[in-house]
């Protein structure tokens, strides 16, 4: 097999296992996770270690963009004849979830911080009052959540088809991806409590992302050279 292996392939695994990295220790070092819905709880919680708790959030959010940017790497060394029929959309898909999910977290990170000094010092009703103009944003990010998740989801499963169809990546890391994809799709679709059922989602994300990077690193990917 024709396998690329060189600069472009090294930063695009590269990217993936920094990828990895930023969302897993970003979101396991976090003092306090945010649950669907923002509760005046969290406030007190992300109150207590404040300054950690943001540099955490940041660090998993640029997890999220460095995702994108290992995708975006990924389309451009095999978006040639006859891969960029799946890759492109596939790559796409999960990259507008990514982003959408980017987007969400970081509503959450800037609801959390900002919140803190909010609500010091407030009444029991006064917080109530606040915590209600909450709950309308709350919705919508909640919605971004699910809908980043889905993309995703139908994303992997397009590059998982691409990856077996012209064996780019080995057989057990193209079936990983198209599983990966298939599950995240199915507990959104047919799961209606899905917050907290999705979470373990998230470390089998990470462990594909980690994979794909150390594949690229080690082998590269194939491309199947099919002339115009």
């Amino acid at each position: 097999m024709n396998y690329k292996k060189d600069f472009e392939t090294r930063f695009t695994g590269a990217a993936f296992v920094m990828a990895a990295l930023l969302l897993f220790f970003g979101w396991v070092l976090s003092p306090h996770h945010l649950g669907e819905y923002i509760v005046f709880e969290d406030f007190e919680a992300v109150g207590e270690r404040i300054w950690f708790w943001i540099w955490m959030y940041r660090i998993h959010i640029f997890g999220w963009v460095t995702m994108g940017i290992a995708l975006f790497a990924l389309v451009s060394i095999s978006s040639k004849k006859p891969h960029r029929v799946l890759m492109l959309p596939g790559a796409g898909m999960v990259i507008v979830g990514t982003f959408t999910l980017a987007i969400a977290a970081a509503y959450y990170y800037n609801h959390g911080a900002w919140g803190v000094g909010q609500t010091a010092g407030m009444s029991s009703k006064e917080v109530e009052a606040f915590m209600e103009r909450l709950l309308f944003t709350n919705q919508y990010v909640t919605c971004f959540i699910r809908f980043g998740r889905i993309f995703s989801g139908v994303g992997l499963v397009i590059l998982g088809y691409g990856f077996m169809r012209w064996s780019m990546f080995s057989k057990a890391l193209s079936a990983f991806t198209l599983l990966l994809g298939l599950t995240a799709m199915c507990i959104i679709l047919f799961i209606p409590e899905n917050f907290e059922i999705y979470k373990p989602v998230f470390y089998v994300k990470v462990l594909w992302l980690l994979a794909m990077g150390i594949d690229l690193l080690n082998k590269g990917v194939h491309i199947k050279e099919v002339n115009a």
